[in-house]
């Protein structure tokens, strides 16, 4: 007969995964609030564990939050919205000169690359960039959707972290009384994920706005064009282990080409590049999630392809600790089977 607390557990996943499958788009401000919560939550507790009381600390936390928010709002988009608007401005100067190094490629290299070659390769490049640009004025059309999007997300999101934080031991509590009495496998497996989970998101803050922030100086002190950009996708890169530092090495590369060419300081930046992408992932990483994930990094990868392919942004994000809450389930299984026995 099979363990009751394993026919449970497998009930529990199965139904949280046809939720999350069905309902995570409407239900998307109310998941973005669980992880902001999940972030804010590591600072509530540091503050408790200094004898502040809960309903100040959640309050001062909060506080933070609405603060950091603003200056994002005031202060960076502004910023990001003038230098998205340069560097498309400037694109056809950059695809000017692309194309007239390109065509230098067959008198250095006539052995490589002939005339047709490159002609081929320029219209192609020229294809992607016009069926890019199609969907960017399809999204632009689609305006008027973002901005109620980002105006539910601007109330919602604020008000249900608040919520979510301090109502947290209730809201708990309410889940725990209409769950099974027996669910001693359920718990083992959740207590394991959800230390795990929250150490996550929030290592996972810290690591992008330490990287964010050490490309933003170093670009700006090397004088790269659109350097608070590129250092906001530098930082958003880290979001997906080893694809995304890869992906994010093409716009800053191209950048720094066409600014300085093949000169010193397009090399310099490139090390320098390099340099924060090694620290990132030798120092930062180990430092913030030594004590998060023990996952191989192939199974990694599947990871962020499956839930990412599933779900989204959000799968993406979430990738490493839905592969730590699988892990957890494979390793909780044999243990629950040898006591049935």
């Amino acid at each position: 007969m099979a363990n009751p607390q394993i026919v449970f557990l497998t009930i529990a996943l199965l139904v949280f995964i046809l939720f999350i499958t069905y309902t995570g788009q409407m239900l998307a401000p109310v998941l973005a609030s669980i992880v902001i919560a999940y972030l804010l939550q590591g600072i509530v507790n540091y503050l408790q564990r200094w004898k502040v009381p809960r309903l100040l600390s959640v309050i001062l936390v909060y506080i933070l939050f609405v603060l950091f928010i603003l200056l994002v709002m005031f202060a960076l988009m502004p910023l990001l919205f003038n230098q998205t608007k340069e560097l498309i401005q400037n694109i056809p100067a950059m695809l000017s000169l692309g194309q007239a190094s390109l065509l230098t490629l067959p008198e250095r290299y006539p052995e490589l690359f002939s005339e047709v070659q490159v002609y081929d390769m320029i219209d192609s490049i020229r294809t992607e960039l016009t069926a890019y640009g199609q969907h960017v004025l399809t999204l632009s059309l689609a305006s008027a959707t973002s901005v109620i999007s980002v105006l539910i997300y601007a109330v919602l999101v604020p008000m249900m972290v608040f919520l979510f934080l301090k109502d947290k031991d209730k809201i708990l509590d309410w889940i725990h009384e209409r769950l099974p009495k027996d669910r001693q496998l359920a718990d083992q497996v959740w207590g394991e994920v959800d230390v795990k989970i929250g150490n996550y998101i929030r290592g996972k803050f810290w690591e992008i706005l330490t990287v964010w922030l050490v490309c933003w100086i170093t670009f700006m002190v090397m004088n790269l064009q659109w350097a608070a950009l590129l250092a906001v996708l530098v930082g958003l890169s880290v979001i997906v282990p080893y694809v995304g530092a890869a992906v994010v090495t093409i716009p800053v590369a191209m950048v720094a080409w066409f600014q300085w060419g093949w000169s010193p300081p397009f090399f310099y930046l490139m090390l320098a590049y390099f340099i924060i992408q090694a620290l990132d992932g030798n120092v930062l990483v180990p430092l913030l999630f030594s004590e998060v994930v023990n996952i191989h990094p192939i199974a990694i990868i599947v990871a962020i392809l499956f839930f990412g392919g599933l779900w989204g942004f959000w799968g993406v994000f979430f990738a490493i600790p839905l592969a730590t809450l699988v892990q957890a389930v494979i390793s909780a299984w044999p243990t629950s089977e040898r006591q049935q026995e």
